[in-house]
């Protein structure tokens, strides 16, 4: 966004932060764009109300873009949709300049407040579904959306102008000078991808409940807490549509770590034969990649393959690392096969079939090599291959 506060809507301004510098989030996520901190500015006839803030050490930057529109000190409320940091970090110093302000949030977000904050209860309004506070001209809707993706969260509506405050839903980690996404180009989808794989994905459930609602109240923008607003909102809804819901892709993930190139030589002839029965095949080499694209393109796959040496009669770590994140983290295609090598005693192959197995995947197949691969191996690898492509040419 440009600097300053920027009207997005009658009454309704950005008042936010762009952090061109970071570029690590919750010390998992890498952040090659940095990431913005949308607050918004909303101003009624009789009263205003601050959504959301920015993260602990922008208090000074969010009250200057404030000060433009309005004395801080005469803020009404200051609306919590989510108690994280990076969003309500600086309630403290809002609250502190705004004597008067009452801060706004659901039912566990008012506790929270009072933990993470040390907001009084006095100074809390508690708020539930369909709950308004109205500012004059302009009436705020509360929406539940717990789970989107810590279980206090909920959005704000301004169903006067029809603009949905939806905090971390329809985010994306980035920084552009833009303000609006269709100003954005081509690089935000890859990264609106990336955003939902990481922070959305494990909680699919309720991201198709948050969906019905967000249709039901047809909005005209979408304002998220990071990345640009949607002033086309249908755009990343239906891509929400597609990640949670629609159907999968014919897609293999092949993820694979090798020492000495004896799982490599195995990698390339699964992702070989994988691909010459008309399937897309994406390898990644977990020594040189993004886990992140890893889980992006998890979204959309049908299966994934995963390959490791044994290590002291384990996975080696970053393949053990990656399984986890697949695992755990809400992939929609449980399709699987596994395949490693060993030198003197296995055991890699066991134990990621297990974890993978745990996070509900049915194993196709399994290969463990003890040494170089030899042309028997190799054609196992390729019989491998073949029940992995059949599978998902049927499931999709």
């Amino acid at each position: 966004m440009p600097s300053g506060s920027l009207e997005i809507s009658s009454g309704v301004f950005w008042v936010g932060v762009e952090d061109w510098d970071r570029r690590v989030f919750d010390a998992f996520i890498p952040l090659p764009y940095g990431t913005s901190y949308n607050s918004y500015l909303i101003v009624g006839s009789n009263k205003s109300a601050l959504i959301d803030t920015v993260n602990p050490g922008f208090e000074g930057s969010l009250l200057r873009e404030i000060s433009q529109i309005l004395a801080p000190e005469k803020l009404d409320y200051v609306i919590m949709n989510h108690a994280e940091p990076d969003h309500a970090g600086s309630i403290p110093a809002v609250l502190k300049i705004a004597k008067h302000a009452k801060l706004v949030a659901s039912k566990l977000g008012v506790n929270m407040a009072e933990m993470y904050f040390k907001v009084p209860h006095e100074r809390q309004i508690r708020v539930k579904e369909n709950d308004v506070i109205e500012l004059g001209g302009k009436t705020l809707r509360f929406i539940e959306a717990p789970w989107l993706h810590w279980p206090e969260t909920m959005f704000t509506y301004d169903m006067a102008e029809k603009v949905l405050f939806s905090c971390d839903f329809f985010g994306s980690h980035m920084t552009s000078g833009k303000l609006y996404a269709d100003e954005v180009g081509k690089l935000l989808q890859p990264e609106a991808k990336r955003y939902y794989a990481e922070i959305m994905m494990p909680f699919s459930a309720s991201v198709q409940q948050a969906l019905d609602k967000v249709k039901l109240l047809q909005p005209e923008k979408i304002a998220p807490s990071h990345g640009p607003v949607y002033r086309d909102p249908q755009a990343i809804i239906e891509l929400y549509e597609k990640w949670a819901r629609g159907p999968l892709e014919k897609k293999v993930v092949v993820i694979y770590v090798s020492m000495w190139g004896n799982t490599e030589a195995l990698q390339r002839v699964i992702t070989e034969t994988i691909s010459s029965k008309g399937i897309e095949v994406i390898p990644y080499n977990l020594t040189v990649s993004d886990v992140s694209h890893v889980l992006r393109d998890l979204v959309d796959a049908s299966a994934v393959v995963i390959g490791s040496p044994t290590v002291l009669g384990g996975a080696h770590p970053l393949a053990m690392y990656a399984t986890e994140l697949v695992a755990s983290f809400g992939v929609r295609g449980k399709i699987a096969a596994v395949f490693g090598s060993f030198g003197w005693g296995g055991g890699a192959v066991r134990r990621l079939t297990a974890r993978l197995e745990k996070g509900g995947f049915e194993i196709v197949d399994a290969l463990e090599v003890r040494g170089p691969p030899e042309e028997e191996h190799f054609r196992r690898a390729v019989t491998l291959s073949e029940a992995i492509a059949d599978k998902v040419a049927g499931e999709t």
